[in-house]
């Protein structure tokens, strides 16, 4: 039987520009099974589930649970559990950790300073290996237990910074993982590739193979992020910094359908202007335009064919004076 994750290989779906957003992640360690929702169907107690949800709405914190890669037996009892939190944003990427008995005390956490970066010496500072999280929640897409449950074995096998996490989007893309610090994802993960990442991590580096973006920024700065850094060969992490994403106004169109014979009125695709900043000084206007030009394909296993919706860059543009006028773009509508 055909998965969603064979078929977007098998079209070739690029990966780039389709991470999950969040600049802070909140984890919470949950033994035990998940379901589809697991803030709200595992053992967590779902009034705490459904109250970090709340919590965390509008405040760029995205809460995930984790868990150790392996068998996952069927306990309630959690004496203690492990928390991190992690900032992704360029120059300003941390991440925090504790452990503590009762997962309600992450209530009380400010969310709106978290989604900003400021922690406020909360908790201890992580020195370990950059984290690792593997989507593994078969009950949302069983791509994520086929194929990222055997990965999530094999690199815990070699280091302990290695966690199952509970959804982080792209089942198609599965296996499909984040990297803490920076908050970079792959998609179609083999082992010896996430070792690789890991390495250029523990560096401040990026690794660009099979990545599908940066979660700090919408799925437009994140296409356009991977493809300056293709361009001029940038792997530092915190090299580049998206400064603005503005949405492209429409040319003029026909006012009523007289000009087209009397048919619909072409409607352009979304296309967005992103401006990219290098740290030492550089600055490109990087036009992505969205399409859904591809073979029509599910977006996860069990849904509906239709074409996938991805972010085409089209041009990069050197900006040489910074101080030059600005276009006349309006903001960016949020993408759904």
């Amino acid at each position: 039987m055909s998965t969603c994750a064979t078929a977007s290989r098998e079209s070739a779906e690029p990966v780039a520009g389709t991470a999950a957003t969040a600049l802070t992640w909140l984890l919470i360690e949950q033994t035990g099974p998940w379901g589809a929702k697991a803030l709200t169907d595992s053992h967590l107690d779902p009034h705490v589930g459904r109250a970090l949800e709340a919590a965390a709405e509008g405040t760029g914190v995205r809460v995930a649970l984790i868990r150790r890669p392996g068998r996952h037996a069927d306990c309630h009892g959690v004496p203690r559990r492990r928390l991190f939190l992690a900032h992704t944003a360029p120059g300003r990427s941390w991440i925090r950790t504790t452990t503590v008995t009762d997962p309600r005390t992450a209530l009380g956490l400010d969310f709106a300073a978290l989604g900003t970066g400021e922690h406020g010496g909360l908790w201890e500072p992580y020195t370990g290996d950059p984290v690792v999280l593997v989507c593994t929640n078969g009950k949302r897409d069983r791509c994520c237990a086929i194929l990222g449950r055997p990965l999530a074995t094999e690199l815990a096998a070699s280091s302990s910074a290695t966690w199952e996490v509970t959804h982080i989007g792209g089942h198609r893309f599965s296996p499909t993982l984040f990297v803490l610090p920076y908050g970079y994802a792959y998609g179609r993960a083999s082992a010896q590739l996430v070792k690789d990442v890991v390495e250029a991590a523990r560096h401040g580096r990026v690794g660009l193979d099979h990545c599908r973006g940066r979660s700090t920024w919408d799925r437009p700065a994140q296409a356009a992020d991977l493809a300056v850094r293709e361009l001029i060969r940038e792997q530092r992490a915190d090299a580049l910094d998206v400064v603005r994403t503005d949405a492209v106004r429409p040319e003029a169109r026909w006012r009523d359908g007289s000009a087209s014979g009397g048919g619909a009125v072409p409607v352009a695709p979304p296309s967005w202007v992103v401006t990219v900043t290098h740290s030492d000084g550089r600055t490109w206007h990087v036009v992505v335009d969205q399409r859904a030009d591809g073979a029509p394909a599910p977006a996860s296993c069990g849904a509906p064919l239709g074409p996938p919706t991805r972010m085409a860059v089209t041009s990069i543009t050197a900006i040489p004076d910074a101080g030059t006028p600005d276009r006349p773009f309006s903001p960016a509508p949020p993408l759904t």
